[in-house]
């Protein structure tokens, strides 16, 4: 039982954060790049208002500030966050949140295509097929819907 113990112990020991080491933090899906925070300012008011800003040693850099807004005191804020992708391709963000959400704005963000978007000429003649097919059946066969009683 005392083993037991001294094992948890040092498990706890082992798991516990070294305050006074640098943080290191990694990103990506192929070889982990650490980078140490270099830089971390953040200042808020009594308002609620802040500014926020944030460097690592491996290029990530943000930028943010907010204040309350509106009822309930919703913040609103708006910023930029960058860094360099694991390909080397630079990527920056920048967005605002405010009562219509988050609105990030980028070239590396997926674009949907604009709508309404062009249909296809075989999706048309399949829609015309089934509705043909639709008028052909209501002549065959009643709709089975419900109507006015008939009383011959």
């Amino acid at each position: 039982m005392k083993l037991v113990i001294l094992f948890a112990l040092l498990a706890v020991a082992v798991a516990a954060p070294d305050h006074g080491a640098p943080r290191r933090y990694s990103y990506g899906s192929g070889p982990r790049e650490s980078g140490e925070i270099i830089r971390h300012d953040f200042n808020i008011e009594d308002d609620g208002t802040y500014i926020l800003g944030v460097e690592t040693s491996n290029g990530i850099v943000a930028s943010q500030s907010g204040a309350p807004s509106g009822p309930g005191n919703a913040v609103e804020s708006s910023g930029y966050f960058s860094w360099t992708a694991p390909d080397g391709t630079p990527v920056h963000v920048k967005f605002v949140a405010d009562e219509n959400g988050y609105q990030p704005e980028s070239d590396h963000l997926p674009v949907a295509p604009e709508f309404p978007h062009p249909i296809p000429d075989f999706v048309l003649a399949q829609i015309a097929k089934a509705a043909e097919e639709d008028r052909h059946r209501s002549r065959e066969r009643p709709s089975g819907s419900y109507g006015t009683p008939r009383y011959d």
